[in-house]
């Protein structure tokens, strides 16, 4: 099967595939499927609204839905699958690789998991019960336990009959695993080592005794990181004891990855990394109003600051002009740093050793800054009272905004350094809650600046 159709862009196969539907001509639909890899359907039908999802997915070949739902988004693979009765869910899994199904299974709930596990034969079925008793973000939630392990004492020869006899390796297999009689890992052999090694050379002549293990209950992100520093291909997964209990691909470290980059962007919007682009619009807008009542709750409270200070606006007019920029520069410049230091968290480049230094770098970053642009609006404001020639101290307005542009730049870039990690302490994800209280931080701290110094100067 072509992985492509004459090389078409994505773009190309959703416009083809648009025209065929509004011409209610299914046969190039159904052409283009046969040809695309299951992983350019998916994408396919993570394009489109759910109507014209639906129709793609009924032309759809059974044999290929497991590949296509593997790769599907977690809440529109929820979607195809509460459409299926647990023999045809049972039927796609059969083929797929035990971390797949583990990964699809895991996401339904215990009744219809059970269901379509009773479904499976017998030994697939235990592997992947096993499988999900550990939680889905640690490295056991992501191993696939389909393993080659083979004893230190036989030969290379026996490793190529064995092999032959399997037929096939699991996917992305770079090295056998050696083990002894209880499974305890000792070892690795490469594949190339295998092919190139004299067929009477012994296992134990020529296993790698060093060697990158992943504990079973470590985290996934961390299992990433490992993956990234070190350019693993595969790594095995081994519990308290040191038995091999499977191996982490390199397939499905790309995948944790993605997740967490999703979940870093779209979380400081308030979104969740799993919503589908063209879901329908009620659902939408539910998950969307939670977070903007939560934001309509920060813009109250700073608008409760200023209305402490209505007196000073009314006889300094023009604060009203420049009230949106102390809060605005503060909030850019503290969410430079909540970035940097989110980012610095999920890496495991912050820790408790370093974070004191790191403050005290991001104070002095501030300062620089705030002094900076402290003097240019203020610079600015006083070239602007003086030609409008306002009866006010040009002086004193140049020193209010000033020194509120200066308070809160260092107050913004503090607050981003020092937020996600009093979040992460409290166990909340600093992805989720850093912008809000960053931006309420901000506005407060700038609004109240702006319109303290002005009180005082002009009362």
């Amino acid at each position: 099967m072509a992985e492509n159709l004459n090389n078409q862009t994505r773009q190309e196969q959703l416009q083809l595939l648009n025209s065929a539907l509004d011409s209610g001509h299914l046969i190039p639909v159904r052409n283009l499927l046969e040809e695309l890899h299951s992983a350019d359907i998916a994408h396919l039908l993570e394009s489109t609204p759910p109507r014209v999802r639906n129709v793609i997915w009924q032309l759809l070949d059974k044999e290929r839905e497991g590949d296509v739902l593997q790769h599907l988004n977690d809440e529109i693979r929820q979607n195809f699958i509460e459409n299926m009765q647990p023999q045809e869910l049972a039927n796609a899994l059969a083929d797929l690789d035990t971390d797949d199904v583990v990964d699809i299974l895991g996401d339904l709930s215990n009744n219809v998991s059970n269901q379509v596990l009773r479904l499976l034969d017998e030994q697939n079925r235990a592997l992947i019960e096993h499988a999900l008793t550990y939680p889905e973000d640690t490295a056991g939630g992501l191993m696939n336990i389909d393993t080659i392990m083979i004893r230190p004492r036989v030969s290379v020869e026996v490793v190529l009959r064995y092999l032959r006899i399997r037929g096939s390796m699991p996917p992305n297999t770079d090295h056998l695993y050696v083990v002894n009689s209880r499974d305890v890992l000792i070892g690795s052999v490469p594949i190339s080592s295998i092919l190139t090694c004299d067929p009477e050379t012994s296992i134990t002549q020529i296993v790698d005794e060093e060697m990158f293990t992943i504990p079973v209950d470590m985290p996934d992100t961390e299992v990433a990181q490992i993956f990234e520093r070190h350019d693993l291909v595969s790594a095995p997964v081994l519990d308290e004891e040191g038995r091999l209990l499977g191996r982490i691909t390199i397939d499905d470290v790309v995948d944790v990855i993605r997740e967490e980059a999703d979940h870093s962007l779209l979380s400081m919007a308030g979104l969740d990394e799993l919503e589908d682009t063209f879901g329908p619009v009620l659902v939408t807008a539910r998950k969307r109003a939670i977070w903007l009542g939560i934001n309509l709750l920060t813009v109250i409270l700073a608008a409760l600051v200023i209305g402490l200070f209505e007196s000073t606006i009314g006889k300094v007019t023009l604060l009203a002009v420049l009230l949106p920029i102390v809060p605005s520069m503060g909030g850019i410049a503290g969410t430079q740093t909540l970035t940097l230091v989110i980012r610095g968290m999920s890496l495991g480049h912050i820790s408790d050793g370093n974070q004191s230094y790191l403050l005290k770098k991001e104070l002095a970053v501030s300062i620089i800054n705030g002094v900076l642009w402290a003097l240019v609006i203020a610079s600015l404001v006083y070239a602007f009272a003086y030609y409008k020639g306002t009866d006010i101290n040009h002086l004193h307005l140049a020193i209010t905004i000033g020194g509120a542009m200066l308070f809160n730049l260092v107050t913004g870039v503090l607050s981003g350094a020092s937020i996600p990690l009093i979040l992460k302490k409290l166990n909340i994800d600093p992805a989720i809650a850093g912008g809000v209280v960053l931006t309420t931080v901000t506005d407060v701290a700038g609004f109240f600046a702006l319109l303290g110094l002005a009180t005082y100067f002009f009362g």
